[in-house]
């Protein structure tokens, strides 16, 4: 394709790709953001990048990736290559290009927002990697000789895949345990279709496999097998992903009641298809008519309000004790929310939940907040202001208030040493204090993002690449054990 001739683009307004009308996309779970249609239309907006010497945009990306370059391709239509380069520092592009909070992150540092609108980054990201599917297929990587070494991998989300992806390239065996019946941790059980779809995630690990990694589901190690148990069977190294999904509930009078819920569970039974939960596990929620209520205002609140609105509520209401500026969430998701019809408490925070007769919640009381001084993070205190209790009244509530580290369970707290917090701590190669066992992701760092698990598994492969090269080689293992055997040693 021949590129377009360059002109002063950054001075025009931005081309989105386009969105969902809001009536349609609240009756199916299908993603709400569109492809671009038209190759020109990439290439035009990819133009409006400035091409800064010292990009903001890479800097304020947890990968580094080499944003400045993938979209002066783009802008030239060509586009394989550019997809090529965003490989190369990412090893799930095609699924930040979808999830990633770029309104926090790179577009938030195109240098554009000090005048107009950024480079629609996230967007060109997910064109240019799709883009290259159509056309080449899965990639094809060539593998260096085997490296005799097995690498366990623990927990499929985001953070594994990654390291996966990672060990696999340089040589090594990897098994990646799930204790769910099907691969993808996060991406697949904790993020609604709307945001991604599950094929998008399933056509990563059939690339995944390609490589020779191998993926054992329905399999919790910590229940199933231990880590003592995964080196006995001749694994040299081992990488935990097993993220944080202990629910964050600080008590609130009456949380016994029927109806009142955590976030997490109710996400999973509403977004995953059926032949992908285990056995027995709750049907999905048909809230037609239904009054319900979600306390947070993360991303985790957004994906339970705007599933709740494609269950069929009729009216969902968002309660929040901070205000909108404040918010930790992607001020993107808020803003789709508020499109589907979701109403939004702001300053509010629940103080009790009332129930009728039959023990099932009816209402929310709530009180009032206002914003104090900074606290050492420098985030204003809420303050409840005296007097301004309401009720909200409701069918359900949905308490989605974060998640606390999911460690490996009834491993000796001697080997692993965690923080406060449950996180494990690890050195500067993503070591453990565990030799040989390593840790990245959520149960590092806490709940964050995918883009930053990401960059935790691709350093913890190279963390474990280092390690694996100072053990004995595989020939001298070989003699080793011979010798054992005989007594010798």
């Amino acid at each position: 394709m021949e590129a377009i001739e360059r002109r002063h683009w950054s001075k025009l307004n931005r081309i989105e790709a386009g969105k969902r009308p809001a009536e349609e996309r609240v009756r199916d779970f299908r993603e709400i953001y569109l492809e671009y249609a038209a190759e020109e239309a990439v290439m035009l907006e990819a133009q409006r990048c400035l091409e800064c010497k010292e990009p903001s945009c890479e800097s304020a990306c947890p990968l580094g990736n080499r944003i400045r370059e993938w979209l002066q391709l783009a802008s030239e239509g060509k586009f394989l290559e550019a997809a090529a380069v965003s490989r190369e520092t990412s090893n799930l592009p095609e699924i930040c290009g979808r999830v990633c909070p770029q309104d926090r992150l790179c577009e938030e540092g195109c240098i554009l927002v000090q005048k107009r609108e950024p480079v629609s980054i996230g967007a060109i990201e997910r064109f240019i990697n799709e883009y290259a599917f159509r056309v080449e297929g899965l990639p094809r990587m060539e593998l260096p000789p085997p490296s005799g070494f097995r690498v366990a991998v623990v927990g499929s989300g985001p953070a594994g895949l990654a390291c996966a992806d990672e060990l696999a390239r340089m040589g090594h065996r990897v098994k990646v345990f799930e204790a769910w019946p099907a691969p993808g941790g996060l991406l697949v059980y904790g993020i609604p279709g709307f945001k991604l779809e599950k094929h998008v995630v399933e056509r990563r690990i059939q690339y995944l496999e390609t490589l020779g990694v191998r993926f054992v589901c329905n399999t919790r190690i910590g229940g199933d097998r231990s880590i003592e148990d995964l080196f006995r069977e001749g694994y040299h190294a081992v990488f935990l992903g097993t993220g944080s999904q202990k629910a964050k509930n600080p008590h609130i009078e009456g949380d016994h009641l029927t109806g009142v819920l955590e976030a997490l569970p109710f996400l999973i039974r509403n977004n995953t298809e059926p032949k992908d939960l285990p056995p027995g596990f709750p049907a999905r929620d048909d809230l037609t008519g239904k009054r319900v209520v979600v306390l947070g205002g993360g991303d985790t609140a957004m994906d339970c309000l705007r599933t709740s609105v494609r269950l069929g509520a009729a009216k969902v209401t968002c309660v929040y004790r901070r205000d909108e500026e404040n918010m930790p969430g992607s001020r993107r998701e808020v803003k789709s929310a508020k499109e589907e019809g979701v109403e939004f408490h702001w300053l509010t925070a629940p103080v009790k939940f009332l129930g009728d007769e039959a023990g099932k919640v009816r209402a929310i009381e709530c009180v009032q907040m206002v914003l104090g001084e900074p606290d050492k993070d420098g985030r204003r205190k809420p303050i409840e202001v005296k007097g301004s209790n309401y009720l909200i009244e409701t069918d359900m509530v949905i308490m989605a208030f974060g998640f606390d580290a999911s460690p490996v369970e009834g491993e000796d707290a001697s080997k692993l040493k965690t923080n406060k917090w449950g996180n494990y701590e690890v050195d500067r190669v993503k070591m453990t204090s565990w030799p040989g066992v390593f840790a990245g992701g959520d149960i590092v760092r806490g709940a964050d993002l995918v883009v930053t698990a990401i960059k935790d598994g691709r350093e913890a492969a190279r963390g474990i690449h280092d390690y694996l090269r100072g053990l004995p080689k595989l020939g001298e293992r070989k003699a080793d054990r011979l010798a054992a055997q005989r007594g010798q040693v």
